[in-house]
Order: C-alpha cells, then structure tokens, then sequence
C-alpha cells in the first residue's frame, strides 16, 4: 500500500501466497485466471502480478500481487460473493492460502486473522498511531526506570544500549502490550472501510487522548 502525495488516489495492494502440490502448476494458473476474472468485474481494480514459486520443493509457493485504486474497492472485492464462490470451490488446486493487505505497515498489529486471511484494511492510520502511542508511552516510560535502576546500559557504548532498548521496546509491544491494547480498542480500532457511528468514534478518541493525559500527569507527578 502505498499513498501518493498527489490529487491522484490512495491504492491499495494485496499480497497473497499459495500454496500448490507439485504437479497443479497448470490447474493453478487456470484457477487463478478465474479468481483474476472476478476482480477484473470489480470496480477500480488495476492489475493482478502473478510471480512464479521457488522450484526445488514438493509443495510450492506462488506469490499474486493484486492492486485496486483504493482499500474501500480493494475490501469490496474481498467480500464480494464472486470472489468468495471461487475460492471455496471444491476442485481448485490451492493445498493453503494466506494473504495481507497494507496500509500504513502497522498492521500486523491491528487487523484479526480470520482463517488463511488477514480480514479488512486496518483503522485509519491516525488510530494507529494513536494506538501505538498509547502503547508505546508509558512501555518506554517503565522500561527506562527499570533498566536505569538495574544498571543494565550504564556501562554500554551509546550505541549498543540503544540497539538493546529498542529490541526489548518492540518485543514488550508486539507480544504483550499491543494485543492488550487492540483488544481493548476494539470497538474503536475498526477497518477505515467500515465507518463507525460518530459518537463511538468519538467516545474511543477521547477515551485515548484522556489515557495518555493521565499517564503524563502521572509520570510528571512521580517525576520519571
């Protein structure tokens, strides 16, 4: 997913990995033509890049990159039920499949997993920063009052210290923080495809903005 700093519009990609037995390479391609077939119908679509598998091995994999001219008409293909008919069909080829769409690259962090798919485009890239934030503040706040206290980086080049804070930063937030958070956030942290009510949107905004308030006051009044 990438945004152009234009009057152009926003597009958005899909990647998707296949996995097909060896042998089905033929069946594949005749599948995925089908599967390009009900995208071609959709509105704004652009192209599908179909990228052949690393040989070698008895299972393969093929990657398709499949590119709409925005996340909304991106999702609608998603959802459509030409779509949904071809990929539950029950001769094609397809041993496994999985796929995820990208925005901002957060993500990962932010969109559930729904079988082989990886379901919506993400909140809107002000919530996932909010969000972030939200989770990211008082982690580095916490760890830096431990790690000064135990001594860890005192005698670390600049450097080094540096590398071994943000490593345990990004795995505090992406193993315990950020799932607490997207669970909490739930109600609010909904697809931009899927626009929520205005006074929702509202409550989860101020909700935010009020805890990280409180966290400032909180670390300013312990001064950390």
């Amino acid at each position: 997913m990438f945004n152009l700093q234009t009057e152009q519009p926003v597009h958005a990609s899909l990647v998707v990995e296949h996995t097909v037995p060896r042998g089905k390479g033929i069946a594949f391609r005749r599948w995925h033509a089908k599967l390009t077939r009900t995208a071609w119908r959709c509105k704004g679509y652009i192209r599908t890049d179909l990228l052949p598998p690393v040989k070698g091995k008895s299972q393969l994999k093929w990657y398709s990159i499949v590119h709409f001219d925005s996340p909304e008409n991106l999702n609608a293909w998603l959802k459509s039920e030409d779509r949904e008919a071809v990929i539950n069909a029950e001769d094609h080829p397809v041993e496994s499949y999985q796929f995820k769409s990208f925005t901002t690259g957060l993500e990962g962090w932010f969109s559930p997993k729904i079988g082989g798919e990886q379901l919506g485009l993400g909140p809107p890239a002000w919530k996932q920063n909010l969000a972030v934030v939200l989770g990211l503040y008082p982690t580095l706040m916490i760890q830096s009052v431990l790690l000064g206290a135990l001594g860890i980086m005192k005698n670390l080049p600049h450097p080094s210290a540096m590398l071994l804070d943000n490593f345990i930063s990004c795995s505090i937030l992406t193993w315990l923080v950020m799932p607490w958070v997207t669970r909490t956030l739930s109600f609010w942290l909904q697809p931009a495809a899927q626009p929520l009510p205005q006074k929702l949107n509202a409550l989860g905004t101020i909700a935010v903005i009020g805890v990280l308030g409180g966290l400032l006051m909180l670390f300013s009044e312990l001064r950390i």
